[in-house]
């Protein structure tokens, strides 16, 4: 890992500016994708979550200073569209629809809001191997490489932590996208961690050599289209379990306030089952997802921390009927399998285009394969040996995958000089 794990993107990176302009950058800022490892749709209920930063990157490349900023996209250009952003350094505004300069314009509007300045203006290009909007992060790096940039060109040394947080606030209570803070926090610290997203946030990063087939379904998906009708489900489902006249006290406390605030971590599905199956089935597996799905995660964390199962880690493990071996590398592909089937009939977030691929690269090799992202299209993320990915890659392109990638595990967001 390291510097090398970059150097392959930044040349091509470089290439490409050069053909484009003629001239290289002087400063570049690279930012890595994330495949949404374990926990998938529970950073916004406040639990925690386990992304796995991947060598695909959005590189942000300055080309000149200047009184105003401009910025090009190299992969908008390539297919044809409008590319260019201009705007004043002061008094930003975004613009209306969805266009891609509102990500930076928000990251400026909150860096400001914290009492930095830009000294200058400049003119700037992006450029990316992450795909858009195939649940890889594409919108967290290219908002964490743009903090990263915006902090040097301004003089200032900022944390992992700040990056993430400035691009968190910057996408989801500027542009008012209801995203939560996994793409954010895996572009910047990088590796694998545990995101704690509950104030006070913290990332806890966990040291684990894992190769992973990234599948872009081609299919295209939107977070915002996705995201918010879970959430006005889960409120349903609360209010309707608070209503219950047979519901414990004790039981309700833990599920006073909406999503976001409710004690998810201190409920057993145990305690709850019963009382679940008094409200409507679609509401009822909403909860029940949530809960199994963090119970999953819990044991995976411990597994790639290397730390012995306690009793509860079985008895979870036992009622999920994954089969409890000393080979810990089984057991935590059997949850990642686990985890998928959760999404699919629990949280009614996959397709029988995704099922496809995905039976089909387990039937090639895959340890384990689940969606990674909102789901409803995206990418899906293998668990697979690197000597059986050509034939993963093979069988997926053959039954209508668009790409099939092989990543490692990367570092964070990192500045170049040139």
């Amino acid at each position: 890992m390291g510097v090398t794990m970059y150097d392959d993107f930044l040349s091509k990176f470089i290439n490409c500016i050069k053909q484009e302009y003629k001239t290289q950058p002087m400063i570049v800022s690279l930012a890595p994708g994330r495949a949404d490892f374990l926990n998938t749709h529970q950073d916004y209920k406040g639990l925690p979550v386990v992304p796995a930063a991947l060598n695909l990157y959005v590189g942000i490349g300055i080309l000149r200073f200047s009184d105003k900023i401009i910025v090009d996209s190299l992969n908008l250009k390539e297919k044809g569209e409008e590319f260019r952003d201009e705007f004043p350094i002061e008094k930003l505004e975004l613009v209306e629809n969805r266009w891609f300069g509102n990500y930076l314009r928000a990251c400026i509007i909150e860096f400001t809001r914290r009492g930095f300045q830009l000294k200058k203006g400049f003119h700037a290009v992006i450029w990316g191997t992450i795909p858009i909007g195939a649940g890889l992060g594409s919108s967290g790096a290219l908002e964490v490489a743009f903090v990263k940039l915006l902090a040097e060109l301004a003089d200032i040394r900022l944390s992992p932590t700040e990056i993430a947080e400035i691009a968190y606030i910057a996408e989801h209570d500027i542009m008012k996208i209801p995203c939560g803070r996994l793409d954010q926090y895996a572009s910047s610290f990088g590796n694998i961690i545990v995101l704690y997203p509950k104030p006070p946030v913290r990332a806890e990063k966990i040291s684990a050599d894992l190769s992973l087939a990234v599948i872009d379904s081609g299919i295209k998906h939107a977070t915002a289209q996705i995201h918010p009708v879970r959430q006005r489900e889960l409120d349903l489902a609360l209010e309707m379990l608070r209503n219950l006249p047979n519901l414990p006290e004790k039981l309700r406390s833990k599920l006073r306030g909406r999503y976001y605030e409710v004690a998810w971590d201190q409920i057993k599905l145990e305690e709850i089952q019963r009382f679940l199956d008094q409200i409507e089935d679609t509401l009822e597996k909403r909860i029940e997802f949530t809960l199994r799905m963090n119970d999953l995660t819990i044991v995976a964390i411990r597994i790639l921390k290397k730390e012995p199962l306690t009793k509860r880690d079985i008895e979870i493990l036992q009622r999920e009927r994954i089969e409890i071996t000393k080979n810990y590398f089984k057991i935590l592909a059997e949850i990642i399998n686990k985890q998928h089937e959760l999404l699919r009939d629990l949280y009614d977030v996959s397709l029988p285009e995704l099922e496809k691929i995905r039976n089909i690269a387990l039937d090639a090799g895959a340890h384990a394969v689940k969606i990674s992202g909102a789901g409803l299209g995206g990418c899906l993320i293998a668990l697979v040996d690197k000597e059986k990915f050509p034939n993963v890659r093979d069988a997926c392109i053959n039954a209508g995958a668009k790409r099939v990638w092989f990543c490692r595990i990367s570092d964070g967001v990192r500045l170049i000089y040139l």
